[in-house]
């Protein structure tokens, strides 16, 4: 049994991870952003005195979809980086045994070929629209490879598809693509408008599919390299929205505004590297993992899934 902190422990993905290491036995510490404000060093601080942890896994991130994204490009570049740099700091003045971090595909070059391979991670500029996110978390990266040479500090870092499932946000301005078409679909609209031209492609991966990745890599990857997360299954907005539709049952018409921008051109990741170092595969197809998420969204928003 380890004493675990996981920061963003309230959140979509950190609360389902806390689940699973609890069920393993595991003393877990889910630090939220209403106690511990991370991107202040003195409560990162008291975090790390107040939970004594063995392990860490930093999860927290200020992130949105594209919108929030183009809103809020300073507030994403100080609060991730600063986040990333305080849990390295506090994870070596306690003496962390072992520290995972939860990167981003956001952090690749716009014009990455596909499918991504880590090594290709220093090859460009991100998308322009989550650029200040993305290099934010790659400085965290390096930060964290210093603190391995330097220090000794055990730290792997993960970089995870974009993520869905039960408990995602379904917020109306900053949910990501998937939740924010299936509240859209639910809601018995007439027609739906949606962002670009839906040529863009993305990799989906089920948040427990990730759980499964942050715990492998926790007990047995120990290197320095990141290591992608993913299905390695590629597919267009356009098609998504119409898988969307046909999973939850919507109707009416679905249109592109071709005024708003598309984000980055391709997205898909070779997960060979987690594969061969950790033993890690995505198991979830994403129609399976799509129906599992409505009926959780149905049976926990009835009053906005009428359709």
């Amino acid at each position: 049994m380890s004493r675990v902190v996981i920061t963003g422990g309230g959140g979509f993905l950190g609360s389902r991870l806390a689940e699973r290491l609890e069920a393993d036995g595991h003393e877990v510490f889910p630090a939220r952003r209403r106690d511990y404000d991370l991107t202040v060093m003195d409560a990162a601080a008291r975090l790390f005195d107040d939970a004594r942890p063995e392990l860490v896994f930093h999860l927290a991130a200020e992130v949105g979809g594209i919108g929030a994204n183009r809103a809020n490009p300073g507030r994403y570049w100080y609060a991730n980086l600063m986040m990333g740099a305080h849990v390295l700091e506090q994870s070596r003045l306690h003496a962390v045994e072992k520290l995972v971090i939860a990167g981003t595909v956001c952090s690749y070059p716009k014009f990455t070929p596909v499918p991504f391979v880590e090594d290709e991670l220093w090859n460009g500029f991100p998308e322009e629209t989550n650029a200040p996110y993305g290099v934010a978390k790659k400085a965290v990266l390096v930060g964290a490879q210093a603190y391995r040479d330097q220090y000794g500090l055990r730290a792997a870092y993960l970089m995870p598809a974009n993520l869905y499932g039960p408990r995602d946000n379904f917020h109306e301005t900053n949910a990501h693509v998937i939740p924010d078409l299936i509240r859209k679909m639910l809601e018995g609209r007439d027609e739906i408008v949606l962002w670009g031209d839906g040529s863009p492609t993305r990799e989906f991966l089920y948040v427990d599919d990730c759980v499964d990745g942050l715990a492998l890599a926790a007990e047995l990857y120990d290197g320095r390299e990141p290591v992608n997360l993913g299905t390695g299954d590629e597919i267009s907005i356009r098609d998504l929205a119409e898988l969307v539709a046909d999973v939850t049952g919507f109707e009416g018409s679905i249109s592109w505004d071709t005024s708003m921008p598309n984000g980055q051109p391709r997205r898909g990741l070779d997960a060979s590297r987690a594969r061969e170092l950790f033993g890690w595969q995505a198991t979830t197809a994403l129609r399976d993992g799509l129906e599992r998420t409505v009926a959780w969204y149905r049976s926990t928003a009835p009053a906005h899934a009428s359709g």
